[in-house]
């Protein structure tokens, strides 16, 4: 089953406008992980994310399906998961 990563740091202002977001798209029943960008710098390496927040979309393995770089809606984030 797919899932997304959810890949923030506590200083980031727009992280602090996602997470609300992504506690109601975990709500919703979307499988989420969510990693602080200071402290799990071996995600940060394996999926090249370069700035937060950073939702990665992967399948059962592990592997990256797709990446979005942002604040989102719910909505927009739902329909980043159902996509592919």
């Amino acid at each position: 089953m797919n899932k997304l990563i959810y890949i923030s740091a506590e200083w980031c202002g727009p992280c602090k406008q996602l997470t609300p977001v992504i506690q109601q798209v975990a709500a919703a029943g979307i499988p989420v992980q969510k990693l602080d960008a200071d402290k799990d710098q071996q995600f940060i390496q394996k999926y090249a994310v370069r700035s937060v927040p950073t939702i990665i979309k992967v399948d059962a393995l592990g592997n990256e399906i797709a990446k979005r770089v942002g604040v989102g809606s719910k909505q927009d984030i739902i329909e980043f998961y159902n996509k592919n």
